[in-house]
């Protein structure tokens, strides 16, 4: 068979597709082209996942300091001892920086009964002392990932209960 000035031998084609078929030099590429779909969701569910662990361990920290504000609020002489309430929330969310503030639930009880504004919660520490602070916040997660969520009802929520001094 002769095709231009080039001969080619009969059985050829053959022969170059067998040649063709054997030749493995692209396959680290197409490899690569099946998997990285997934090795790249894969990154980000890890980054994903550890956004909300970081939200959990700021919600701890914010919720700790609320409880120990609430729990020393009692004491004579401070500052703040006639804002319980105020200075408890404002101690959850400063303390929780990289949390958006409007987003976190905040309940603050003493010796057991809620308290919802200042004068409630100085009136109940007047008579708590020994007695249990408890501060209770819980914060909206988000596990979207590609455009999925895993977990649309996800909450975070921490508690912290403290001595009243």
């Amino acid at each position: 068979m002769q095709r231009g000035n080039v001969q080619i031998p009969v059985g050829a084609g053959r022969r170059l597709l067998r040649d063709f078929l054997k030749d493995r030099a692209g396959s680290p590429a197409v490899e690569f082209a099946l998997i990285s779909p997934l090795l790249f969701a894969l990154m980000l569910g890890i980054v994903q996942v550890g956004i909300v662990f970081n939200n959990y361990v700021e919600l701890i920290d914010g919720v700790r300091a609320g409880s120990r504000n609430l729990a020393i609020s009692r004491s004579a002489g401070l500052p703040w001892s006639t804002t319980p309430y105020t200075t408890s929330t404002a101690a959850v969310t400063s303390s929780a920086m990289n949390l958006t503030a409007a987003n976190i639930t905040i309940t603050l009880k003493v010796n057991g009964v809620t308290c919802a504004t200042d004068s409630a919660c100085t009136t109940a520490l007047s008579t708590a002392s020994g007695e249990a602070a408890n501060v209770t916040a819980t914060y909206p997660c988000n596990l979207t990932i590609m455009g999925v969520n895993y977990s649309p009802s996800c909450t975070l929520s921490s508690q912290s209960t403290e001595r009243i001094e």
